[in-house]
């Protein structure tokens, strides 16, 4: 059975040594010393590690069944979504006004890690839940957010976002479903959903479905789509159930991973929808539950990573195969653990700089969106709607990646079911492909974010790090990360300066680099990361810390990811600046 112990150290490293979350400037964040972000991380440790944990195996193997038109989910998961409900945990930084509890994100942003990382598939209920209680509450009439709010911030109520049909996922200005005014200001929808999380299950008593539509004058393309509230029950003016609407489960998707999530095809024989926002206006709707579910597909990426890496070192000290070459470290016993041996050492140092520069990544991303709702800093909005692509494509990457590097420590082990490894890789794999796949996150980093207010939010970015390495570069201690930290910003420098050059004259020189420039902006995101987890280590051993062995083991992870992952982005600086040639070189035919 796998194992799982949530991060609880590191976590509150992050917050308090890195980010002094204390300290910031940001209403709400006062609230929040070690104490309470200690009380909060502990408490939901324990739900994870008991509970939700033992489930993940359960629920892939169980998967979720169709019965009569209603999805049961596997045995267990219900009396664990309560318990999940009734700790207030779905609430967390959900308006007061509507019962939730105003904690900053990144607090909800911490807590999301360890349930995703405990039991991917179940946190997925609760998680599309709170996108579309974002959208709704940014977006709906105050009579639509009093009648549906309540009962989705307790989770009461379930909710989902519909944009896929069978003949369109990307594309979605090719949508079919259609929106018919009614004399009551009601909506009747019809047509058909594809790949809906969570879009029928027995964990809730109604489902509040978020569907894109057209109305019958509706524009052509993205201009012409609508967003439309659709729950599986009426509600009564009272709060109280009605009538079942018109839409239903027409099937579940059989899928690599993911089992104990139910994955719908969801049928709108005119059922009865209410618009959300204006006419015509739905994809601007959407993105506000779409930008915060790319950043949470991220953290999921990470998040598998950091469970199997759980595993592979677990499995690491405890498999004996071999001698260490520079001596016997184990002579009682008839080899050494294979934690000895440099390559096994080398898999688990890639696995364990990655996962701790992407925590803290994300920390600081769900950091900068609290800034910017909270202190309405619109150059925070600008500067996280920048790296979201960044977050989602390159952590969710190297996040699949370091499932298959744990896989790879366990060795035969870790192709069997028994040891678990093989799910996370499985799980871990669709994060690379719903919410937008990682190409689209390129092209829309390079394409659009780049550019977005002038180019101002990049410049921003250059400018923090030139002004990190400029700080740094004379403190004791601080050169092995400085460094490299200002060669990789050159890179990255030099590549956005080549798609100004000839980009122009062929968008696919930009375009053809777009994949590339994507993990060299991650790369220099993480190495930031870890430069500044470096500075606040030093500090912390300079202030005397009880705990020495942490920190020294946090400069020593630093270390290797800025000597032997950093120096990636000279790679990827060098296909970019081939441009398209090579990439366009064969016509359809020739492939």
């Amino acid at each position: 059975m796998p194992i799982y112990q949530a991060p609880t150290k590191d976590m509150n490293f992050v917050l308090h040594d890195l980010l002094k979350i204390s300290e910031a400037d940001i209403p709400g964040y006062d609230e929040l010393d070690s104490d309470t972000t200690q009380a909060i991380l502990e408490e939901a440790a324990k739900l994870c590690e008991n509970v939700l944990a033992p489930l993940n195996k359960v629920g892939d193997e169980e998967g979720c069944h169709l019965e009569n038109g209603v999805v049961r989910t596997p045995a267990g998961f219900k009396d664990a979504f309560d318990q999940v409900r009734e700790g207030g945990w779905t609430s967390l930084d959900c308006d007061p006004e509507y019962g939730g509890q105003g904690l900053p994100y990144l607090v909800a942003t911490a807590v999301g890690e360890m349930f995703s990382s405990a039991n991917m598939a179940f946190n997925m209920y609760q998680g599309l839940t709170h996108g579309a209680y974002n959208a709704i509450h940014a977006h709906a009439s105050d009579e639509l957010k009093a009648k549906y709010l309540p009962k989705m911030v307790t989770c009461e109520w379930g909710g989902t976002m519909n944009l896929t049909e069978p003949h369109c996922g990307t594309d979605l200005g090719l949508i079919r479903t259609k929106a018919v005014p009614q004399d009551d200001g009601t909506y009747k929808i019809t047509g058909n959903k594809i790949w809906i999380s969570a879009g029928e299950h027995d964990m809730c008593e109604n489902i509040i479905h978020l569907v894109l539509a057209k109305l019958p004058d509706a524009p052509e393309g993205v201009k012409g789509i609508s967003l439309f509230i659709v729950p599986k029950f009426m509600v009564n003016d009272d709060g109280s159930l009605g009538e079942r609407n018109a839409a239903t489960c027409g099937g579940l998707e059989k899928k690599m991973g993911i089992h104990g999530n139910a994955t719908c095809v969801m049928n709108y024989d005119g059922a009865t929808g209410y618009l959300v926002g204006e006419p015509h206006k739905g994809m601007r709707a959407m993105f506000t539950m779409m930008n915060e579910a790319r950043l949470g597909v991220g953290l999921q990426g990470y998040a598998q990573g950091a469970v199997a890496y759980q595993n592979a070192l677990a499995f690491a000290k405890d498999r004996v195969q071999g001698r260490d070459v520079t001596g016997v470290k184990n002579p009682d016993g008839p080899a050494d653990p294979i934690i000895v041996h440099p390559d096994v050492r080398r898999n688990l140092m890639d696995q364990k700089s990655f996962i701790e520069g992407a925590r803290a990544f994300t920390f600081w991303g769900a950091q900068m969106l609290d800034r910017a709702h909270r202190n309405n800093d619109k150059d925070a909005d600008g500067l996280v709607s920048l790296l979201t692509p960044v977050i989602k494509g390159f952590l969710t990457d190297k996040g699949f990646e370091t499932t298959v590097l744990a896989q790879q420590t366990l060795g035969g082990s870790g192709f069997t079911q028994e040891w678990g490894l093989e799910q996370f890789v499985r799980d871990a794999r669709i994060t690379m492909i719903y919410e937008g796949t990682n190409g689209i996150q390129s092209l829309d980093l390079v394409g659009r974010k780049l550019g977005q207010d002038g180019g101002k939010h990049v410049m921003a970015f250059f400018d923090m790090v030139k002004s990190f390495c400029k700080e740094q570069g004379d403190v004791e201690g601080m050169a092995e990360f400085v460094e490299p930290l200002k060669a990789a910003s050159k890179d990255l420098q030099a590549a956005g300066m080549y798609f100004m050059q000839h980009g122009m004259k062929n968008p696919n020189n930009a375009l053809s680099g777009s994949y590339d420039f994507m993990h060299l902006f991650g790369h220099v995101c993480l190495g930031m990361m870890w430069a500044k987890m470096a500075r606040a280590s030093l500090d912390a051993l300079a202030a005397d810390a009880s705990d020495k062995e942490f920190y020294e083991t946090k400069l020593a992870t630093g270390r290797y990811y800025m000597a032997r992952q950093l120096p990636m982005t000279a790679t990827h600086l060098a296909r970019i600046q081939t441009g398209a040639d090579t990439v366009m070189a064969l016509d359809a035919a020739s492939f």
